[in-house]
């Protein structure tokens, strides 16, 4: 069988075991990326403390407790969480070495980090709609800084695997698309826990005072 037809039939040639770190360009890309998760969580943590610091100063606007809509943001953190399990099978699919496996779990990845954007951005209207904006109180620019950065980090990750699911479709799985993969679902993995403290830090926290 030759390569035309291996990958008609959903593969792509043969690869070895762990293909993400068999070539030292692969090994220094996931090392590479656990350095970047290592200062983005600096970021974030720069962020809660300043969040938490500023929640209380609402001015004349709406507190956390009166804002929050915690069944519509609970819907949004299961998207999220969601989509980190079918990246992991998006992953298993590649050390399978079938394409079309993993194409359509990172295809669902894509879709249902796109419904949980789409949410936090009716959040948004829903927010400024109540008087929560962005100059109205230190509380509001530090809410809108925390989330939007995080937001900007899920938009990033769904046009990054945007990208390499469409480079996957021309060249298949190789030694060169395999790790570029596997960094872009531990980057995913980290937003959605970066997501599961804002849930508990800001919403919960935030509803119960």
């Amino acid at each position: 069988m030759n390569t035309a037809e291996v990958k008609h039939a959903g593969t792509s040639a043969p690869l070895p075991p762990h293909p993400e770190k068999a070539t030292l360009e692969g090994r220094n890309k996931v090392l590479g990326m656990w350095l970047l998760i290592g200062a983005e969580t600096v970021l974030f943590a720069c962020l809660f403390g300043t969040y938490l610091a500023l929640k209380g100063s609402t001015l004349d606007g709406p507190t956390p407790a009166e804002l929050y809509n915690i069944p519509m943001v609970a819907v949004a953190t299961l998207l999220l969480l969601t989509s980190s399990l079918t990246s992991v099978l998006g992953i298993v699919g590649m050390h399978q070495n079938n394409v079309k496996k993993t194409q359509f779990w990172f295809g669902a990845t894509v879709l249902l980090g796109a419904a949980f954007l789409g949410l936090e951005i009716y959040e948004f209207f829903e927010y400024v709609h109540e008087g929560h904006t962005f100059t109205g109180s230190a509380f509001g620019s530090a809410f809108y800084t925390l989330i939007g950065t995080h937001g900007s980090h899920v938009l990033f990750g769904i046009s990054w695997i945007t990208a390499l699911m469409i480079q996957v479709a021309r060249r298949g799985l190789t030694l060169e698309t395999t790790p570029k993969l596997y960094v872009a679902s531990l980057y995913w993995h980290f937003v959605d826990v970066v997501w599961v403290f804002i849930f508990t830090v800001v919403y919960l926290m935030g509803k119960v005072g």
